[in-house]
Parts: structure tokens; sequence; C-alpha cells
């Protein structure tokens, strides 16, 4: 028997202690996420649980440790091929016996398998649920020592999800059969509805429901008009080079045009989509999570648990159907905590093409939930407030203050005083008895005389008409904002009422004031200027010269190898995030090494000597003591010492810090990770600039506030002293993003 399955079970009662200990065996993690501890005691005790958990946010985590420290196997229903073949590889990369029954897998094969878990070989087995519910195969369930049912994407059980799956539905079989073996139901996207379903329908028994936060605070969200639509995909994928990204395309044509194009402009790009065969498919999947293929052109058919840590950006190429999709897609980037970005473009003629495909050749229920779902993904994308908020309160979660990584936080619009406005919406719902839709609340605020406003009797409310003064496209843009501020929600299962919120109340009773944004018709974007265009090339240029970052690419390039030869996906072997703290902590021992976030005994006995090997081979590493001795260097002369730092000190601790926002750390983590202030921080990153360096001045100030800088310097003429441009841009930009914005418009011109 191969070493693989040397796993030792835990004691029949496993402990929180024991989990902790396998966590950083297997892992190489040394403590849980928030929540996660929580979640495993429950299922150790043996009880239900549903965990509602963002992607990226540490699902598997809290089934794989469970099996690990119990007796017996973990059955895990997934519903996709490509899922359980990315999470086996992983699991058995740290050393945890897993398997995966599902249609790829032969009959003989199939077999060993099944030998295996009945043997209790088995810690994780991983089928599908059309493989779950075959005949003959809950009978060969009976005779393994099941530990647990993990049911995985469990949204495809609801018809109110996004993602509904018939053969879901009849899951509720494991209960009948298992009676007292626990099951844990997860997904990254449930609403209110859908997680009722989860419970109904699974029978489970007085769950606990777990609800992480669905902030995903490292990824940046932007919206761009939906106007040229290939020169910003290509401009976009030139200021990330190197970094593997996903685009979704609304057809299958999209996906193929575009892909040429990128190809034809030298760029690693392959398309995916449902009119392949399998074979072709599951080339392009491969090549892309081998990082041979850098760009997936793709429909929504790719990438539900594609396990890729290292995605650092997604493009909706046009506008998805709902924000439940929208959520998981752009979940996909940055799933190892380091920065990423998702850009969607949008423009309305999009609204009109998904309106005519989610209500065609569908029941009447059906068509009009997507549309509602569909005016909620429309009203993200023309959001006048932080994007995250929106996402967030779709989840029923708030956000207590603007999250400064998205397009509207950078580059705020306009707003007025929407209070009385809002309390005007607000009553007239709550006099209707929260029992009015949308278009209906509008029709009693305007004093409108149809048969919905007569029968229902609203006319004889106190707020009938109280809204006459405001046609109806700035109603329905100010109720909108309203339910993206998390005023409203919608009860779609009473007919999409308007619910209010705690919120809600408190703006109704003058508690809390509101800021919208004035009503404006949608006007065509302008076309990218020749001289814009310079601007963003100019832009674009990436520093590669810094010691980290040319130890994170070489590190790269070994886990590439590695990868290659092991027939696995390179994140298998370690995460990004595990190479950029190998590239800044430089570990030269076996501890130091094992000291690594993601690098456990397994993956260390495994591959540990090889990364050691390529530091060394690098440079002089960090002092970190090794396990077998440590080394007192002799104490250098005081004076000497003192004439040594003045030359070098500042300039280590600028470089330190440039380094640092290379690998993608913001000013406030490089501050915390350093003992700094921010403001030492920002005044390191400017130093660099000035010198040459090529800072990601994007991150900072946006291309319109570098030409509204740019723009107010020649209206003063000159070289007007900062605190003039400060006071005559009235104090919108700080004196760093000033002093930024004048160093790119002098290296532009080609003065510094």
């Amino acid at each position: 028997m191969s070493d693989l399955f040397t796993i030792t079970a835990e004691p029949l009662a496993p402990t929180i202690e024991s989990a902790r200990k396998a966590l950083k065996r297997y892992y190489g993690y040394d403590s849980f996420r928030p929540m996660q501890e929580d979640i495993i005691r429950n299922i150790l005790a043996g009880k239900d649980t549903v965990v509602l958990m963002p992607t990226g946010g540490g699902k598997s985590i809290c089934f794989q440790i469970p099996a690990v420290v119990s007796e017996g196997t973990c059955i895990v229903v997934s519903p996709l091929i490509a899922l359980m073949k990315d999470q086996v590889e992983a699991l058995k990369g740290n050393g945890i016996p897993a398997a995966y029954i599902n249609s790829s897998v032969g009959q003989s094969e199939a077999n060993d398998i099944a030998r295996q878990a009945v043997g209790g070989q088995l810690k994780l087995l991983y089928v599908s649920p059309e493989k779950l519910l075959s005949e003959g195969f809950l009978q060969f369930l009976r005779r393994v020592n099941i530990s647990l049912f993990a049911i995985d994407e469990a949204h495809c059980i609801s018809s109110w999800g996004h993602d509904f799956r018939p053969e879901y539905t009849q899951l509720s079989a494991l209960r009948r059969h298992f009676p007292g073996t626990p099951i844990m139901a997860l997904t990254a996207t449930a609403d209110r509805l859908t997680k009722r379903d989860i419970i109904t329908q699974l029978e489970m028994h007085e769950p606990r429901v777990f609800l992480s936060s669905f902030d995903r605070p490292n990824i940046n969200l932007i919206v761009r008009p939906g106007q040229n639509r290939v020169d910003g995909v290509l401009d976009f994928i030139a200021r990330h080079p190197g970094e593997p990204g996903i685009i979704y395309c609304l057809s299958r044509k999209q996906c193929e045009t575009l892909c040429a194009k990128l190809t034809a402009k030298g760029l690693k790009a392959g398309h995916y989509h449902a009119g392949m065969t399998p074979l072709q498919r599951g080339k392009v999947q491969e090549a892309f999570l081998q990082d041979d293929l850098q760009v997936i052109v793709a429909t929504i058919a790719f990438g539900m648990g594609i396990d890729k840590s290292n995605v650092r950006w997604v493009i909706h190429y046009n506008l998805p159907k709902n924000i439940e999709g929208y959520y998981q897609e752009i979940g996909r980037a940055g799933r190892d905590g380091a920065p990423a970005t998702a850009v969607l473009f949008y423009s309305f003629a999009d609204v009109m093409q998904m309106r005519e495909m989610v209500t065609k050749d569908v029941p009447a229920r059906q068509a009009q939930l997507n549309t509602a779902k569909l005016e909620r993904m429309q009203q993200f994308a023309e959001a006048a407030s932080c994007r995250r908020k929106i996402l967030l309160n779709y989840f029923s979660e708030s956000l207590g203050q603007d999250c400064n990584n998205c397009d509207i936080c950078r580059n705020p619009p306009t707003t007025f005083d929407g209070t009385l406005i809002a309390q005007k919406a607000l009553s007239a719902a709550a006099r209707s008895r929260e029992r009015v839709a949308i278009n209906l609340l509008i029709d009693i605020l305007r004093g409108m005389r149809n048969q919905a406003v007569l029968s229902g009797g609203y006319d004889q409310i106190k707020t009938y008409g109280a809204g006459s003064d405001l046609p109806y496209l700035d109603w329905y843009s100010y109720v909108h904002q309203m339910l993206n501020d998390g005023l409203f929600y919608i009860a779609y299962e009473e007919g999409y009422a308007l619910k209010i919120t705690e919120r809600g109340q408190q703006v109704l009773k003058g508690q809390l004031t509101l800021n919208l944004k004035k009503f404006q018709p949608a006007e065509k974007a302008e076309k990218p200027t020749r001289a814009s265009k310079k601007a963003a090339a100019d832009a674009a240029a990436v520093f590669t010269g810094t010691p980290e970052a040319r130890l994170f690419e070489q590190l790269r390039k070994l886990r590439k190898q590695i990868a290659d030869e092991q027939g696995v996906p390179p994140y298998v072997v370690f995460s990004d995030a595990t190479l950029q703290e190998m590239a800044v902590e430089q570990p030269s021992s076996r501890v130091a090494m094992l000291a690594v976030s993601g690098v456990g005994m397994k993956k260390f006995d495994t591959y540990g000597e090889a990364f050691i090997k390529v530091i060394l081979e690098h440079g002089t590493p960090k002092a970190i003591p090794s396990e077998d001795a440590v080394e007192v260097a002799a104490p250098r002369p005081r004076a000497a010492a003192k004439s040594a730092a003045s030359a070098t000190d500042v300039n280590d601790s600028e470089d330190a810090t440039f380094q640092l926002h290379r690998l993608g750390l913001s000013p406030e983590a490089i501050a915390e990770r350093r003992g700094l202030v921010v403001s030492t921080v920002r005044q390191h990153l400017e130093r660099a600039y000035a010198k040459g360096l090529d800072l990601r001045v994007h991150d900072f100030v946006t291309d319109s506030q570098l030409a509204e800088i740019v723009t107010a310097r020649a209206q003063l003429g000159g070289e007007p002293a900062l605190r003039d441009l400060f006071d005559h841009l009235r104090e919108k930009y700080d004196y760093f993003q000033l002093r930024l914005a004048v160093l790119y418009h002098k290296r532009l011109r080609g003065q510094a």
C-alpha cells in the first residue's frame, strides 16, 4: 500500500485540538480562519450544519479537517468532475488519502476505490449526485463507515437559486438511508429563500447555520462603459502582464471571436463553451490550470468549483443575469487572498438582450423572478454608491463604511440629501402593509389611478400622491438606490413585495439620513483618445527588477516545472500567496520553511528542499534561526554600526516598502507588516516613484483623477505650489495623490 494511505485515524471522539494539529500537519496553517473552528466543532459533535461562505473563504477545510480527524470516510457530493479532480489532487498533495468516483472513472478503477472505502483506507470520497443516486450505490455506501456527508454547491438544490439542478432535489434520500449521519451543506451563494430550501429539502435536523461574511475586500470592483470593449480588455491585460484571468462572454460566438483577437495580439488565450466536445473543453481547462494559458474566454459553463487560487482578474464582457451568478464568478479571482480585480462592461443594450434571454420559453413565475433579479444586476451596474455595500446588502449583510476598493469609492458621484424622498417611499410601503412591488409603489407615490392602485384601496392612504412632483424614471432610480443601500429587500415569494429593513426603519423615523444620486439619463461614454491610450500604455509598465520580485518569478518557474513533471496544476504544489511569503521571508531551513503559511509536513517533505535551494541560489537569505543551531554574530563597534546604518538603513527601508508594494500589498498592509505609520509608507512609495521605479500609480489615482489634476495644474499655470493645487481642487485629493499625479505628468513629458 502506498504511503499516501498511512494517515492515522484519531480517537473515536476527536477534539478541536486534534483538528488544529491536523490543520498544521497537512495544510501548513497555524490557525483557522474566522468561523471555521466553530463550524468544525459543530460537525464533530455530530450535528447537521449549513455553511454559507464566499468563494475562497475556506469552505473545503470545514469538512476536510473533520474527515481527517474522525473515524471513517466523508462522502462529498460535488456537481463537477473538474472540481473533484482538483480537490482530490490537492488532498493527496497534502498527504490525505482521497478519491473520486464519477463518469470519468472506469469500472475497474471504481471497484478498487470502493474496496479502499470499505476497508477504511480513504478519508474522503467525492461523488457526483447522479452517481450517488444510481442503482446500487446507496447500498454500497451501507458497507462504508461514513463519518459525514458534505453537500458542496448546495444552492443547486433550490429552484430559487441561480444554478438549480433537478438531481440535487433527490438528495433527501441520504437522510432516509443514513438517519444518524451528520450532513453538512456548503455554498458560496445563497439568499434567504435558497437557504430555507437547502434545509427543507435535505431534511436536516435543527441545523446550525453559519453565515460568514461575504465580503471579499481583496477584489477591486470596477464597472466600465460597454463601448470599445475589445480595446478595454486589451488595455486591462496590458496593465496585468502574465497574470491569469477569465473573461466571461454571453455567447459561444463572442467567446471564439474575442479569443481570436487576443491570440492575434500574442496573448496565450483559449476559449471554452458548451458547444465544444468534452475532450476539447478538458484540454483548454487543463492548459489554464497548468498556467500554459494566461486567459480563458468562456461562457458561464466554465469555472464552477475551479480551484485555481492564483486567478488575478475576472472580466464580464456582458452584464450577468443576476447578482448571485456575478458574485460567484468574480469569486474565482483572488482566492489566495492577494489583490485581484473584477471588471464589468455594461450598456443598456445588454439589459434588453438579457431580458429577452431570461424570459424566453420559461414559465411566467420563473420569467418574473428572472426579470426582477436582472433589474437588481442592472442597478448594481448603474450604482451611485459603494458597489461592495450593494453586493453585501443583497446577501443580507451590512458594511459599516465604504470599501474604498471599487470605482465608485475612488471617484464618487455628486449626491444630494434624499432623506425626504426615501421617507416618502418608505411611508408608502409601510401604509401599504409592505404588500406592494416596486412599480405599484411608484404608482402610489405618483398618484396614479389605475386598476392595481384603486382595487387595493391605495388611493386612500396618506402618502398617496406624495411623490407626484417626480417622474417615473426618477422614482425608479431612487427606489433601486434604496434597495442597493439596504433600506428595502424584495420578498420574491410574496409577489415581489418590498419589505422594510431595520436600516429602512431608521431612515423612516429620522434616525438616519440618506444621500441619493440625482437621476440622469444614460449617455454614451467618450471614446478613448490617442493621448489617453498612450497614457494608459505608459502607466502599464511593470517593474520586475526588485530582489523579491525576481525570486518570486524563480519560485514560480520551479513550481511550474514540478507541476508539469507530476501532472498537477501549479497551485496544487504551492499557492501564489505562499510563494510571495517565501520571496519576502526567504526561509533557508526546515523550521523556517514550515513557518511559511501553506507549507505542511507532507509538502515540505515533497518539495521543501528544492525551493530552499532556489532561495539560497538567489542570494543571502534573511537571518532565521535553524533548528540545529543558532549562530550569534559578533557585535560591531557602535560608531561603525551607526555610520553604516546612516548610509544604508533608509534606502533599505524604502526598498523593503517598495518590494511589498510590488507584491500587491496596500500601504495600510505594508504599515502593519513593517510596524510603520501609513504616512511613512506613502513617503517611501513616493520617493521610489521619484527615483524612476514603476509604482502602480493607478492603485492611488485613477485615469480620470489624473486628468483632473493635470487640467487643474494647467489652469493655474507654471509650476503651482501643491497648496495652491490642493485649494484649487477644493481639497478633493490629498497631498500624496497630488504629488504622484505631478510626477506621473512629468514622466509622460520626459521631465522626470
